[in-house]
């Protein structure tokens, strides 16, 4: 895998990630998110992001991949600082919410505990 940009390895899985992702919805946060979102969210060792988040971008985690087809405006950021962001698999056009990416494919199923957060720049 060349120009990957960012890798990082899933610490934990919140309690009610099973019933976000069912409705099409990944939520990661790094190492320390506060306790109201850890049970909501994938939780990450965070790694460096070495260029901003791009459409045209793939993201994996585990064994799935996705195509990045669009981003808000904050979502570098927030990834970059708080290793957060919202996946939405709806392959969308322009983002909805500022904090969120949008991707195409069915949301992943089986994530686990040292599974890969990896982002390619294509």
């Amino acid at each position: 895998m060349n120009n990957i940009i960012y890798r990082s390895i899933i610490l934990g899985i919140g309690d009610f990630v099973a019933d976000v992702l069912a409705d099409g919805i990944l939520i990661t946060f790094k190492q320390g998110a506060p306790s109201e979102l850890a049970d909501y969210c994938c939780i990450h060792s965070h790694g460096e992001l070495t260029t901003n988040l791009a459409i045209g971008q793939t993201i994996k985690f585990g064994d799935f991949s996705y195509l990045i087809t669009a981003i808000g405006e904050v979502a570098t950021t927030n990834f970059r600082e708080l290793g957060h962001i919202t996946v939405r698999f709806d392959g969308k056009r322009q983002a909805e919410l500022a904090g969120s990416i949008h991707v195409i494919g069915q949301a992943p199923t089986g994530l686990k505990i040292g599974d890969s957060i990896i982002i390619v720049a294509n």
